[in-house]
């Protein structure tokens, strides 16, 4: 069943032609499906960090140095899990923690020339993952696609 049938149904549903639940028409699933789909593109061509870790060294490219916690909030991550990430890629020499000045407490990330070396390597293949993943999509559809799961966001 298409994409078009399952929004079909999901409408008629919304209208009270159709009572039924449909796992395969509910948002959770259908974006999940196509989450899985991008991470299997992502892993075709990037197949040594993760998504997470690529976003860590796309956002500290974007911003330059930051501390931990505001590197997770800007990437969506908990800080849990952002020290998971930044623990790997400084493993790896991708990035490097420093104290700050002032408050010793805080520990800020920035990249590596490694790290920079290797983001400007894979940002090309970032266009490429994305491409790819909305590739099904018209360029209408995409833009229209990328607006509204910005709005879900």
């Amino acid at each position: 069943m298409s994409g078009e049938d399952n929004l079909l149904r999901l409408v008629e549903a919304e209208e009270g032609e159709e009572n039924d639940y449909h796992l395969q028409d509910q948002v959770g699933f259908i974006l999940r499906k196509a989450h899985q789909r991008h991470v299997a593109i992502f892993a075709a061509h990037i197949a040594d960090l993760t998504p997470p870790q690529f976003a860590a060294l796309a956002k500290l490219y974007d911003i330059g140095e930051t501390s931990q916690n505001q590197l997770g909030t800007l990437i969506a991550m908990d800080a849990a899990t952002v020290k998971g990430v930044i623990d790997r890629l400084k493993a790896r020499g991708l990035v490097e923690l420093s104290k700050h000045e002032i408050d010793k407490r805080r520990l800020l990330v920035n990249l590596t020339p490694e790290g920079r070396e290797a983001i400007e390597r894979l940002i090309p293949l970032a266009r490429t993952i994305t491409e790819e993943t909305l590739a099904p999509l018209t360029a209408k559809e995409a833009a229209t696609f990328l607006r509204l799961l910005a709005k879900l966001a």
